[in-house]
């Protein structure tokens, strides 16, 4: 999609599955927030919790085209698109952070998803990759990581193989 819908629905996308951000963060995220530079967007989360999400190059690169089409001025990160194609300068909600989800799952015609699915495919993608449950608490901005474990959507395969990493040198005696 080469529409300025495009470039804002990818960097959204981006947003919730690399940044593993709730769709209300989204929402709220504003653009003196961001550093392009750096590739982070501070987050203001649940609890007032400050954090950082940082970005890979394919959310930073849409964010650039969406800027291009958006402007640089404080605000708003994500801005209302009109039908005609106009910008009108107020944030979205977290039920438009929604129904993008929504839509762009249908365009792919691929099974329903929804924002919140991408927060569960970030924590267990990284704790799949080995990284620690307290990095991992930490960047979803998590306070306790029996919270982030909940969101652990890998298999029970995935366990088994863990396990089997583990030996006793015992060699049968009987």
């Amino acid at each position: 999609d080469k529409s300025p819908a495009g470039a804002r629905d990818a960097a959204i996308i981006g947003f919730l599955y690399i940044g593993g951000l709730r769709r209300a963060e989204v929402a709220k995220a504003r653009r003196e927030q961001l550093s392009l530079e750096d590739r982070t967007l501070r987050i203001i989360g649940k609890g007032n919790k400050e954090r950082n999400a940082f970005l890979d190059a394919g959310t930073a690169a849409a964010l650039e085209d969406w800027l291009t089409v958006r402007g640089s001025l404080d605000g708003p990160l994500f801005l209302r698109i009109l039908k005609n194609g106009k910008l009108v300068h107020t944030g979205l909600t977290d039920q438009a952070i929604y129904d993008v989800v929504r839509r762009r799952w249908k365009q792919a015609g691929i099974p329903p998803v929804s924002p919140h699915d991408f927060r569960r495919t970030f924590i267990s993608t990284l704790l799949s990759q080995g990284v620690d449950v307290f990095t991992v608490q930490r960047l979803a901005g998590h306070s306790n990581p029996q919270t982030t474990g909940r969101y652990d959507l890998r298999p029970e395969e995935e366990a088994r193989a863990a396990a089997a990493i583990l030996h006793l040198p015992y060699s049968r005696q009987l």
